[in-house]
This record gives structure tokens, sequence and C-alpha cells, in this order.
């Protein structure tokens, strides 16, 4: 049961309609250095609540019968256990602690799933406004194709620049700004991450996924469902908690 003192919009998601467990890791390892603050990035607060806990509401409207899996840096995890606390916030996640990289991070969150039966949303935990729509479409294509990325166009011009110095003009129509969540049949994401070898080849899952040999599929993503990276990023979250409420 939800206690945290406003209104959540749950879409209830007959999760039987996938005939597959389904599982999100949300990955919350960030610190608050490009953010210019000592508070972790995902404790900091928008609107009512800590960004992370937006972000877990998300999916949990998505279905509450989603197995959600928080993946937080170790020593981060008392002072999650105090905003849980004192926001009254209580929707059920599993904790995993974090690795070195984000690639270890999803590979502890993987580590926590019994079995590889089932579909995986990885989703950055600070990334508070993505769609539900974009959820059951992820999960959705993914149970088809075996994955589902979520993606958008690019807005602006682009220029490429080489090792000496030179830049060159590159269409943008053939380039697309990689967001979450990234969604995988669960065998397949967990075949992929303990066959790479170098963790520091890779940003994201799509490149672990791809690396290993599968095809990757794109869905729309949405401008909306921005990274929370730097101090101007707040300006835009506040405005879209607004433009929600």
């Amino acid at each position: 049961m939800i206690s945290c003192g406003f209104f959540v919009h749950i879409l209830y998601v007959n999760l039987n309609f996938f005939n597959l467990s389904l599982y999100a890791i949300i990955v919350a390892g960030g610190s608050g250095s490009r953010m210019q603050t000592s508070i972790p990035k995902q404790f900091i607060k928008i609107g009512q609540l800590p960004v992370l806990m937006h972000t877990i509401l998300r999916f949990y409207s998505f279905s509450p019968e989603l197995i959600i899996i928080l993946v937080l840096p170790e020593q981060e995890m008392p002072a999650w256990k105090n905003l849980c606390k004192e926001y009254n916030f209580n929707i059920p996640v599993q904790i995993v602690p974090g690795g070195v990289t984000r690639f270890h991070s999803v590979q502890n969150g993987l580590a926590a799933i019994p079995g590889d039966d089932g579909m995986v949303a990885v989703h950055d935990g600070v990334r508070p406004f993505v769609s539900l729509q974009t959820i059951r479409e992820s999960f959705e294509v993914a149970s088809d194709k075996g994955c589902a990325v979520a993606v958008v166009p690019l807005k602006d011009s682009i220029r490429a620049v080489n090792e000496a110095g030179n830049t060159f003009s590159v269409d943008r129509n053939t380039l697309r700004l990689v967001q979450t969540p990234q969604t995988f049949r669960l065998s397949l994401l967990k075949e992929s991450y303990a066959r790479a070898e170098n963790a520091s080849l890779f940003t994201d899952d799509a490149s672990v996924a791809e690396k290993a040999g599968y095809p990757i599929f794109l869905i729309p993503g949405s401008y909306q469902n921005i990274k929370i990276t730097t101090p101007e990023d707040l300006i835009w979250a506040e405005s879209l908690l607004s433009l929600k409420q």
C-alpha cells in the first residue's frame, strides 16, 4: 500500500497478459558531481519527492505486480532507507548493492533474478518521466523481438570531430538518442552480460546485447523522458512536474 501523501494513477496492467514474469532493474548509482551538489542526484527532491521515488512510482503505476529491483551503491542504502521513512514511501522493491560501473550494477541486478524466464526492463533511476505507454510498448516489443530500446530523433544538426581536429557533418536523420527503458528477454540479457569481457566498452545494455550478436530493435521514446544529470535538468524537471499536475 502506498502512503506518501499524494495521488498516484495506476494503469494496473495484468502481467498475465504477457505470460511471463516481468522485472524492472532501476539503476541509481550516480553521484552529485555534475549536479554540483554533495547529494546524489537520485536523492534530490523535485516537487514532493526525491527523483528516485518519482522513477519507482512510474513503474509501480504501470503495474503493482511488476517486480522492481533497485540497484544502489551500498554506502547510499542507509540514506535511501531514511528517505523512505521521511516520505512514508513503502512501494515494495528489492534492493541490491551496485558495482564499480553501471555494467557491474546491472549485472548485480540480473543476478538477483532467479532463473532466466521472463522479461526485464533496465531503467535509469534519474529518468522519472518515462511514460506508461513507453514501458508497456517496451515489454510488448521485447516479448516479440527479444529486445526494445527507447530512442528519440536528434533535433539539432551535429558534426563529428576526428583525431586531427577536423570536423565534418553527419546526417542527423540516421542517428538516434538512446534512452531507457531498455527491455529484453531475461535469458537474452543474462547471456549477453555473462559473455561480455570488457565492461569499460559498454555504456548501455543494448551495446552489451549487440556485442553478444543480438539485433537491437528500437521503439519511440519521448523528449520528456529526460535524464536528470546537471543543474539545468532540474529546471526542466520542475517544469514537467507542473505540467502533469
